[in-house]
């Protein structure tokens, strides 16, 4: 029997045999999150391929350098490789992630998991996917390469830490989906789910924890900002020894290439490098070698890469007031936290003013903390195993800093937004006086707040004139001619009666400030 379907109703979606639905939305969010880490592959694999075949001396075949890509992109996560190659023949550990090559599968997973969530929205007929089954179906696509990607790293030069990649990958894969879904739902900022306890879903409510993040993101973009311009300086006053390092690197133009990516792709470290050295607590080049505006202190003996960026570091020894003067930098983030954590509410107390401000602190420390966990890493097993800054010292100088600079701005922006209006005096808005208006309001309610006035009497009635007639004019001479027609009598004009005067109310007098004119009696 031939099935009649009307236009505009929906297919029924094919089943399986075992009855379950089968969902093309959700396959094609599996195949975009594989995607999108084909793409970061493929990406790199192309880069590698073309600085390998411009190199006049490769060390291997192309397997070789597509291993390397897929290490490079493990690398990209966070993920520890590991160089077998060493002149000690000891395993030398490779942990610093280039913090710019992390942009790219972040983009792509973001995007992948946008695109997924748009390719479910029932406009084709097919079924709506909520923004948990997106996540998870574009996250098991991401992983099931990135597993696959590891197992293919294991043959090449650099191998990447098993252990390492169990977490490093997840971690990156569900932070940039989850960041993608939120966005293609319009950003929802609701309430917490249901099981989350109900006195954290009440305190995350509060305005002040918003206002928290806000100021404690501004402190960690000033500090970052600060450590732009350290870095920007540092190599233009050291031009020359930077230069000199590059050219002394490698005499090939595709080395030279090379060099220069990887500098690129490092300048993100460089910045939270520089933002350590300006809090202070600075960073390592190995051990037993701190550069910190105090001075650097390090052995002599100790053996550090030439590279271009480690070619603009300050002078081995003390430290000097051009060095001093980086303290600059925590003051304006403090400041930055300060401005953003007020209120403009008047009902806001200073002590929650005060308490806003700290939170925010602490949030630029958390900030900053995890940004020197991730532009550092150990480069080697020995000298060079400690490089970079240490996460909790930079996160708790950075919390230290803007508490001690933001907590008292904010309370002096506060007194300032709520200080008394211009014109106005001082007992208007003096503490307690507020009840005291209210209550001599209401023990004047129904009387007025002007003081009486005599009466004006009003003026007597003028009395009606009569209207004058006028005398009729005697007759002249008689002439010889016809009696004229006899003129008719004017009509007097009315005078209207006068409309007794009003009593003019007296004027009203405006209230200033809180002072309520008492009312007088009249005498008696």
């Amino acid at each position: 029997m031939t099935q009649v379907i009307e236009r505009g109703t929906p297919l029924p979606t094919p089943q399986r045999a075992g009855g379950r639905r089968r969902s093309p939305a959700a396959a094609a969010c599996v195949l975009g999150g594989a995607m999108a880490a084909g793409l970061g592959l493929g990406f790199l694999a192309v880069l590698v391929i073309v600085l390998w075949i411009s190199s006049p001396y490769p060390d291997s075949g192309p397997g070789g350098a597509l291993h390397l890509a897929a290490g490079l992109w493990l690398l990209a996560h966070g993920t520890d490789l590991v160089r077998y190659e060493t002149l000690s023949g000891v395993p030398a550990p490779v942990g610093m992630t280039p913090l710019l090559l992390v942009a790219l599968p972040v983009l792509l997973m973001r995007r992948a998991a946008r695109l997924g969530s748009a390719c479910g929205d029932g406009s084709d007929g097919d079924e709506v996917l909520p923004a948990s089954a997106v996540f998870s179906a574009v996250t098991c696509g991401y992983l099931t390469v990135g597993s696959l990607a590891t197992v293919y790293a294991a043959g090449g030069p650099m191998p990447a830490d098993p252990l390492s990649a169990a977490w490093h990958v997840p971690l990156v894969a569900v932070l940039a989906a989850a960041g993608g879904v939120w966005v293609a739902k319009g950003r929802p900022l609701g309430p917490l789910p249901e099981w989350v306890p109900k006195g954290v879903r009440r305190a995350v409510a509060r305005p002040r924890y918003a206002l928290a993040l806000r100021s404690g993101a501004a402190g960690a973009l000033v500090l970052l900002g600060g450590g732009v311009l350290l870095v920007g300086a540092s190599l233009a006053w050291h031009g020359a020894e930077v230069q000199g390092t590059f050219l002394a690197l490698t005499g090939v133009w595709s080395g030279r290439f090379a060099v220069l990516l990887l500098a690129l792709a490092l300048i993100p470290n460089a910045m939270v490098w520089g933002a350590a050295y300006a809090l202070g607590p600075g960073f390592a080049l190995g051990a037993g070698a701190t550069v910190t505006p105090l001075g650097f202190e390090g052995s002599a003996a100790l053996p550090l890469p030439r590279f271009p960026l480690l070619s603009a570091l300050p002078p081995q020894g003390p430290g000097s007031p051009v060095t001093w003067a980086v303290g600059v930098i925590p003051v304006a983030a403090g400041l930055a936290v300060g401005w953003f954590a007020v209120r403009r509410a008047r009902e806001v107390s200073y002590g929650e003013t005060a308490l806003t401000a700290g939170l925010g602190s602490m949030v630029c420390g958390l900030l900053t903390a995890g940004l020197a966990g991730a532009a550092s890493g150990p480069l080697g097993s020995r000298e060079l195993a400690r490089f970079g800054p240490v996460w909790w010292q930079v996160g708790g100088a950075a919390a230290a800093w803007t508490l001690a600079v933001a907590v008292p701005l904010a309370v002096a922006v506060h007194a300032w937004r709520n200080r008394p209006a211009a014109g106005t005096g001082d007992e208007w808005h003096a503490p307690g006086t507020r009840e005291l208006r209210w209550e001599t309001l209401r023990r004047a309610a129904g009387a007025p707040l002007v003081p009486d006035r005599a009466p004006v009497a009003a003026p007597a009635p003028v009395p009606p004139v009569p209207p004058v007639r006028p005398q009729p004019q005697p007759n002249p001479v008689p002439v010889p001619e016809p009696d004229p027609e006899p003129e008719p009598d004017p009509v007097p004009t009315p005078i209207p009666d006068p409309v007794p005067a009003t009593p003019v109310a007296p004027p009203v007098l405006p209230v200033s400030g809180a002072r309520v004119l008492s009312r007088r009696r009249p005498p008696l």
